[in-house]
C-alpha cells in the first residue's frame, strides 16, 4: 500500500512538472479576467499576475474576456488543458450567480473547475446620485414606495451582483423599482454621477473614490461591520437591514482534473503572494480585504453561494434565454 501510494504521487508530480522533467513553469501563464481592463477584477488581476510572474519565473499574462456577465471568460478557461497554464480570476458573478439565471452555460461550475483559492472579498455598497432627496435607506424606502416603478437602479449587467442585491432589497423592503443595465460596473456608476438614473448597488471597490468625493451619497455597506475606506457609511446591520449582507469575492481557479502536485503548487504560490504586507495595502486602496482559504474551503464557497444566489433569482423570476 505504502508503495502504491508512493508512486501515485510520484507521478502526480511528474504530471505537474511537465516532459523531460522540466520544473513547472516553462512557458508563461495566462490569467483570464472575464470583465474589461480597468474595471475591480482587473484591478485585482494585474497586481497579483505581477506577483505570481516573479514568484514563478515565468510571464503571467492577463487576457481580459469580457461578455455575458462574465461566461464568456469563464467558458474559456473551462475548455483548457488543466496543465496550469489557463487560469481563471473568477467572481461571484460567473461562478455562482449566472449558474442560476442562464439558460444554458458554456461551463459546469461545479465540475468544469479546480478551486484554487479566493483572494479578496468585498461588500456593496448602496450609493444614490446626490440630488436624491435622502440620506438613509429607510428614506430611500420611503421614497420609492411614494413613486412606485419610477426610481431607476443601475446594474452592470442582469444577474450580477449588483443586480441580485437589488433583488433582495426590493423582497425585503417590498418596493417596485427598475432595473437599467450597462456593460460593466464602471458604465454603470459614470451613468449614475451624471443623474441618468438614481441609484446602485455598486461594487464598494467601484464607488469608493466617488463616495470620498462627494460625487455619489452612500447609504449602506452590504456587509455586518463598517469598512474603514468609508468609516460614515453604516453596515446592514446598522441600518436597520441585518438581511442586506452581501459579500463579493475574487478567486483563482483552474480547469477541472489539474494534478494535485500541481494545484498545490500554485495554491502555496499564490496564498504566499497575495498575504505579503504589499498586496493587502493594495488591496485596501481598492477597498478590498485580502482573504485566501484552502482549495476546499473555496469549493465549499462555490457551493454555498451557488445556492442562495439560485433562490434569490428563482424568487425573483429573472431569467436569461440564450
Amino acid at each position: 500500500m505504502l508503495m502504491l501510494r508512493a508512486v501515485s504521487a510520484a507521478a502526480a508530480l511528474l504530471m505537474a512538472t511537465g516532459a523531460f522533467g522540466q520544473a513547472f513553469p516553462t512557458k508563461p501563464i495566462r490569467l483570464v479576467v472575464p470583465f474589461p481592463p480597468g474595471g475591480p477584477a482587473d484591478g485585482v488581476a494585474r497586481p497579483l499576475a505581477q506577483k505570481l510572474t516573479e514568484a514563478l519565473g515565468q510571464p503571467v499574462v492577463i487576457d481580459n474576456r469580457a461578455g455575458a456577465t462574465g461566461t464568456i471568460g469563464a467558458g474559456l478557461v473551462a475548455k483548457s488543458p488543466p496543465d496550469g497554464y489557463t487560469l481563471l480570476l473568477g467572481t461571484s458573478n460567473e461562478l455562482a450567480m449566472s449558474p442560476g439565471l442562464y439558460a444554458k452555460l458554456p461551463y459546469n461550475p461545479s465540475e468544469d473547475f479546480t478551486p484554487l483559492t479566493t483572494v479578496i472579498v468585498f461588500p456593496n455598497i448602496l450609493v444614490v446620485h446626490p440630488s436624491l432627496p435622502v440620506k438613509s435607506v429607510a428614506e430611500l424606502v420611503a421614497l420609492a414606495r411614494a413613486r412606485p416603478g419610477q426610481l431607476n437602479f443601475a446594474t452592470s449587467g442582469l444577474g450580477s451582483t449588483n443586480h441580485l442585491s437589488g433583488e433582495v432589497f426590493r423582497s425585503l423592503a417590498r418596493i417596485r423599482i427598475a432595473y437599467v443595465p450597462y456593460k460593466g460596473g464602471g458604465p454603470a456608476v459614470t451613468e449614475l454621477m451624471g443623474g441618468h438614473v438614481e441609484a446602485m448597488f455598486a461594487t464598494l471597490p467601484s464607488a469608493v473614490a466617488f463616495v470620498q468625493s462627494g460625487k455619489l451619497k452612500a447609504l449602506v455597506v452590504t456587509d455586518d461591520k463598517r469598512w474603514p475606506v468609508v468609516p460614515a457609511v453604516p453596515s446592514a446591520p446598522e441600518a436597520g437591514w441585518p438581511q442586506l449582507v452581501v459579500i463579493t469575492w475574487n478567486g483563482v481557479l483552474a480547469p477541472a482534473g489539474m494534478p494535485a502536485a500541481l494545484v498545490a503548487r500554485l495554491h502555496a504560490e499564490i496564498v504566499r503572494v497575495t498575504n505579503t504586507q504589499d498586496m493587502k495595502d493594495r488591496m485596501a486602496v481598492l477597498a478590498a480585504e485580502v482573504r485566501t482559504t484552502s482549495p476546499e474551503e473555496f469549493a465549499a464557497i462555490l457551493r454555498t453561494d451557488f445556492q442562495k444566489w439560485s433562490k434569490v433569482i428563482k424568487d425573483s423570476g429573472a431569467r436569461i434565454e440564450n
